[in-house]
């Protein structure tokens, strides 16, 4: 197996289902390193041994972004769902991902992991999830693999700092003040508005 995977939990300690911490191996000497990124065989045979559906990845995203950007939390919904598998290529963001579908244990539940250029670990993040994050770093790039192409009738949005969600972002690194937004992410409905929904 060329990658490691970890299953992620809440902050009370209980595994979330679905989303998975992917770290590469990476193979370095003396003129730099060299991994695999990606590699459908491989990806089909984690997929199977943690009992998830295997979709075809038909678009990759890059996005750029300042440090104190803020992005999300977005997903998409019927018929055009996404799943996304996300990295950082350069520079480093605090990835975040809550889980929307209804009859899931850890519903209204975040998980979260530090991506880098350093660490080259990559967050799977199935269909049923809203997704964000916020650069940590000076610059971070982003790159991310999707299951369906962008929809706007399709794409919804989740308040990034939603009470009852109650995601710790590290704002301790990013003054609050600094967080920066688009409108849309800024006037994204609660979880309590989106609960009402059958999205997932």
């Amino acid at each position: 197996m060329k990658f490691c995977v970890t299953n992620l939990s809440t902050k009370d300690n209980k595994v979330v289902n679905g989303p998975l911490l992917i770290s590469p191996k990476c193979f370095e000497d003396s003129r730099g390193f060299f991994l695999e990124e990606w590699n459908e065989v491989e990806w089909i045979k984690l997929l199977e041994e943690n009992e998830q559906k295997y979709h075809k990845f038909v678009q990759d995203n890059l996005s750029k972004s300042s440090k104190g950007v803020l992005r999300g939390l977005h997903f998409q919904i019927d018929p055009y769902p996404q799943s996304k598998l996300v990295r950082c290529i350069s520079g480093e963001i605090f990835d975040v991902a809550v889980d929307l579908r209804k009859d899931s244990p850890t519903f209204g539940k975040w998980i979260s992991a530090t991506l880098s250029g350093k660490n080259f670990n990559q967050l799977w993040i199935p269909e049923g999830f809203a997704h964000g994050f916020l650069t940590l770093s000076d610059i971070a790039f982003v790159q991310y693999k999707v299951t369906n192409n962008w929809s706007q009738k399709c794409e919804k949005s989740l308040i990034w700092n939603d009470e009852e969600v109650n995601i710790d972002w590290p704002i301790d690194i990013i003054d609050e003040t600094k967080i920066k937004l688009s409108d849309k992410d800024k006037n994204a409905p609660n979880f309590k508005e989106i609960s009402k929904s059958n999205f997932f």
